[in-house]
């Protein structure tokens, strides 16, 4: 197995880990009378990061090397992605669930930003390509992911409005 491929191999297993620990966050939120809002992008968002995940998986099966600046890039923005986890625990879901009457979330990376994890997710959509030298495959998937995180994010903050 080449490096590049490990490296894919290890991003989909933390991926994998963190959709389980979301759907967990999920099931006890929405047991405990949170609330799931704007499902129909859902599908779609799964797709576009399935889709990256699979492209990633080819292009790394075949690439001629490993750019370490941007791999490094990509560790440091993982820091960032433990931090914004970290941060909100239990609170940590790929869906949009709210919890009416909770206070919202303002430390860590929140004290800084509304959606640090998406700034996260839109650098791993650009960085890890660009770590094999498909460009093509960054730019193809950041366009996509960008105009799912619009959407999103626009139905996140009426959500979340609810709340302020």
């Amino acid at each position: 197995m080449n490096l590049a491929l490990a490296i894919v191999l290890l991003v989909a297993a933390q991926r994998l880990a963190e959709l389980i620990y979301g759907q967990r966050n999920s099931r006890r939120l929405l047991a405990e009378g949170a609330v799931e809002t704007g499902t129909g992008h859902y599908p779609l968002l799964v797709l576009v990061h399935a889709g990256w995940l699979m492209a990633l998986l080819i292009l790394a099966s075949r690439a001629p090397g490993v750019n370490w600046w941007l791999i490094g890039l990509y560790g440091l923005v993982q820091i960032g992605r433990l931090w914004v986890l970290a941060s909100l625990g239990r609170y940590w879901t790929t869906r949009l669930i709210s919890m009416p009457g909770a206070p919202l979330v303002r430390r860590g990376p929140y004290r800084f930003l509304k959606h640090p994890n998406y700034l996260i997710v839109v650098a791993e959509v650009a960085v890890l390509p660009l770590a094999f030298g498909a460009w093509r495959t960054a730019v193809v998937f950041s366009v996509l992911n960008a105009a799912l995180l619009a959407w999103r994010v626009r139905i996140e903050n009426r959500m979340l409005a609810e709340r302020r």
